[in-house]
C-alpha cells in the first residue's frame, strides 16, 4: 500500500514520530459501528465478498462502506440493507450518529460527511406452508396407507 494514501495524525508530541491509519481500518471501525444499530440487517457488499463468504472466507467488515479524502476532508458512504418494519429516518440517523462518534472516539478525525445509502428491506423468513412430504397435498396425515391402498 502506497503510503500517501495512509490518514496522518497530528500528533500532540511531534518528537515521538508519526501515527498513520490506512483506509481500510477506518472501513473495518465504520463497518463494526453500523453492525450494532439496531434494525440494520447487513451492509451491501460486492459480489466477489459474497462469493467468499460462500466458500466460508472470513466476512469483509469494511464491506458496504466507501470512504472518500479530499483536501484532509474526510466523508463516508454507508450502503445497508435494514429490518422489514423498521423506522428509516431513525435508524439512518442512528447510523450517522454512531459512525461520526466511533471514528472521532477512536481515531481522533472528525468527519466532514456521513451519507447514509438504504439499498433495501429485508423482510423476516417465514415458515413455508408447503409440507416437503407432501408437495401437491394428496396425503392425509392423519391416515397412512400401504402400497395397496388400504389403511395400516
Amino acid at each position: 500500500m502506497a503510503e500517501s494514501s495512509n490518514i496522518t495524525l497530528q500528533s500532540k508530541e511531534p518528537s515521538l514520530g508519526q501515527i498513520q491509519i490506512a483506509p481500510e481500518v477506518l472501513e473495518i471501525i465504520v463497518g463494526i459501528a453500523v453492525s450494532q444499530i439496531e434494525g440494520v440487517n447487513r451492509m451491501r457488499g460486492t459480489i466477489s465478498s459474497s462469493v467468499n463468504e460462500l466458500f466460508g472466507r472470513k466476512k469483509s467488515l469494511g464491506k458496504g462502506v466507501k470512504l472518500t479524502i479530499v483536501d484532509d476532508q474526510i466523508s463516508v458512504d454507508i450502503y445497508a440493507y435494514l429490518d422489514y418494519g423498521v423506522a428509516v429516518p431513525k435508524v439512518a440517523l442512528a447510523i450517522q450518529d454512531k459512525v461520526k462518534q466511533q471514528i472521532l472516539f477512536m481515531t481522533d478525525l472528525a468527519l466532514s460527511e456521513v451519507n447514509v445509502h438504504i439499498t433495501g428491506i429485508v423482510t423476516e423468513k417465514t415458515e413455508s406452508a408447503i409440507d416437503p412430504n407432501n408437495l401437491f397435498g394428496d396425503e392425509d396425515p392423519e391416515t397412512d396407507e400401504n402400497e395397496d391402498g388400504e389403511e395400516s
